[in-house]
């Protein structure tokens, strides 16, 4: 027997994770990127980083901290919605929801300390906040983005539990295994921008979907 206020408290934080993807987009495109995010070299980064360190931190906080706490809510609502039907699908598919949450979770911790070491070393070693910068953004990179593993392998195998137990909707557990394959695909030389692209914006609407369909059903 599922429990509802789990899988409203799952609704919620779908809603939430989506809702950090869309305020990330946002605000990387509607400031970041016109402040030159994209542009530079390694010392340019450096200053971007330190005339735009509060709206980083704000950042990182909502799309790798609250992002990662409300994964965990989620995926955990979602176990205890599919454990009746597909066991040891939901089971499988939980732990790598739970591994992905961590590894956000982890990202975000680099990708703070990053910005305070980078800005407060500036002032008195420039060249070496720059390689610090550039060291970092690959830790960070390596274990949040560049590939997808965790996260497209958890959306594919929940999504296809939830298909064979007639649990959420099946359009959506469809495009669950879309995205995971998405997300799988950033594995393969070549694939990594266009799969990326379809995992994080088609999350938006799994994120929400999903949550809405949990807070209704």
């Amino acid at each position: 027997m599922m429990n509802v206020k789990l899988q409203k408290a799952g609704g919620v934080a779908g809603i939430v994770a989506g809702g950090t993807y869309l305020f990330g987009f946002a605000l990387l495109l509607a400031v970041l990127a016109p402040a030159g995010y994209f542009e530079g070299g390694a010392a340019d980064k450096v200053q971007f980083m330190i005339d735009n360190k509060t709206t980083l931190a704000v950042w990182n906080f909502v799309i790798w901290i609250l992002n990662s706490f409300a994964m965990v809510v989620l995926a955990v609502a979602l176990y205890d919605r599919l454990k009746g039907g597909a066991p040891t699908l939901a089971a499988i598919g939980s732990a790598y929801g739970i591994i992905w949450a961590g590894l956000i979770l982890a990202a975000g911790m680099v990708s703070n300390i990053s910005l305070e070491a980078v800005t407060s070393m500036a002032g008195n070693d420039p060249e070496g906040a720059a390689t610090l910068m550039l060291a970092l953004s690959h830790v960070e990179n390596g274990i949040g983005g560049g590939n997808e593993l965790a996260g497209g392998f958890w959306v594919l195998v929940i999504s296809l539990g939830a298909y064979l137990s007639n649990q959420l909707q099946k359009p959506l557990n469809i495009w669950g295994m879309v995205i995971g394959v998405a997300g799988l695909s950033t594995l393969l030389p070549g694939a990594e921008e266009i799969g990326g692209s379809i995992f994080g914006l088609g999350f938006i609407v799994w994120f929400i979907w999903a949550g809405v369909y949990l807070l209704r059903k």
